[in-house]
């Protein structure tokens, strides 16, 4: 019997455009691109509820998914316009179905806000590229969303915004210097909503795309000092990606297995899957 998946993707018709246009695969693809690694056979459903023309599920159409995986998004979680409520009504609503969720980034910011938890600006700034470091919790290293990774490992990322308070009910897993909630889980009317800040759907690829899409941003708080040196960077993730065996490139900009490695980057997809999704 095949999954029935909702794949919900959180960017808004713009911020859609804008990642045409950098060379970006946009994030429900992304997505159910990474998904049909595990489950080549599910039933795969893209939404996009940032856009105000587009019918969300009602609580019966809900709990016909068995389960929904949530992507990453250009909006700003503490800004609650439209386009943010909406999916916030989204997860709320999926809670009380009692269809679990996963997500990357955005996702782990929708879980927390929707169960009562609060977000914010992260203080120490913007995180990009390579989310360094992360290190599972004493609850992390228990818990099976973690089985078989490494105690401390990098992650794809980019975000300006964290979780600053997890709801009650919640299982911090895993956290770096800069963002100390990477992951957690979080259970609300009894549904958990397992998400992480970084994305293990990634590649070096679509880094270097985001890259080109954020480059001035990127350039204005100082991750490069110029065109140039962004236009570096975005052809050399290009090269590695293209060619792995370029360890000269790795080990300059201090990449590994942990991002490299399709396997152990979506690890924690994978034990998702395991865990809750065939549990059900």
């Amino acid at each position: 019997m095949s999954e029935t998946l909702l794949i919900i993707d959180g960017y808004d018709k713009t911020g859609r455009e804008n990642l045409v246009r950098a060379g970006c695969t946009l994030a429900g693809t992304l997505y159910e691109r990474m998904i049909r690694r595990f489950l080549p056979d599910a039933k795969t459903t893209i939404l996009h509820p940032a856009d105000p023309d587009e019918a969300l599920p009602s609580g019966a159409d809900l709990s016909t998914f068995d389960a929904a995986l949530w992507t990453g998004s250009s909006l700003t979680i503490y800004h609650q316009t439209p386009d943010v409520t909406r999916q916030v009504d989204l997860a709320r609503a999926l809670y009380a179905a009692g269809t679990p969720s996963f997500g990357s980034c955005w996702a782990l910011q929708i879980a927390t806000l929707a169960a009562g938890g609060t977000c914010r600006l992260n203080p120490k700034g913007r995180e990009f590229g390579i989310a360094r470091k992360i290190a599972l919790t004493n609850e992390g290293h228990a818990h099976p969303l973690y089985t078989g990774k490494a105690p401390v490992f990098d992650g794809f990322t980019s975000h300006f915004d964290d979780v600053e308070n997890l709801p009650s009910d919640s299982i911090h897993l895993a956290g770096n210097r800069i963002t100390p909630i990477q992951a957690a889980i979080v259970t609300h009317e009894g549904t958990p909503f397992w998400a992480v800040q970084y994305h293990p759907e990634y590649d070096l690829r679509e880094v270097a795309a985001l890259t080109r899409f954020r480059k001035e941003g990127l350039i204005e708080t100082g991750y490069f000092a110029d065109n140039a040196a962004a236009d570096s960077f975005i052809t050399e993730l290009e090269t590695l990606h293209t060619d792995p065996s370029r360890r000269d490139i790795a080990w300059r900009l201090g990449i590994d297995e942990d991002v490299m490695d399709e396997n152990i980057r979506t690890l924690e997809v994978k034990n998702w899957i395991e865990n809750i999704l065939r549990e059900n």
